[in-house]
């Protein structure tokens, strides 16, 4: 864990959340700013800072995540149709540097996203 780490002091309960899912690995709550009427991150408990700070040994707990955010999809309306988003970096929108991943679904995503 992070002290300073917003996603860090939600994991904690420090900052309330809409929360949708929690397990002894992961987090999942809706996003506070949605893009699509089904909108929610997962996150790992585990503090990484963002996808190039993927180890080896993180391999198998961001494929489980990737499978967790797809069940809790799935159990909240969204179904099989989702977009999942990975930010790297503040050039790439990452504002949290947390690893997480969007889930956003409820409606056609268009193609290129920005």
């Amino acid at each position: 864990m992070d002290s300073n780490c917003l996603f860090c002091k939600i994991i904690n309960g420090e900052i309330p959340a809409d929360k949708l899912y929690e397990d002894d690995d992961f987090f999942a709550f809706r996003d506070i700013t949605p893009q699509a009427p089904q909108h929610f991150l997962i996150i790992p408990k585990k503090h990484i800072s963002g996808p190039s700070a993927v180890t080896d040994e993180d391999d198998q707990l961001i494929g489980r995540m990737m499978r967790v955010g797809a069940e809790i999809a799935k159990e909240n309306g969204i179904g099989d149709n989702f977009r999942v988003v990975l930010n790297n970096g503040e050039d790439a929108g990452q504002s949290v540097f947390h690893i997480h991943m969007h889930f956003l679904g409820g409606r056609a995503m268009t193609w290129p996203p920005g």
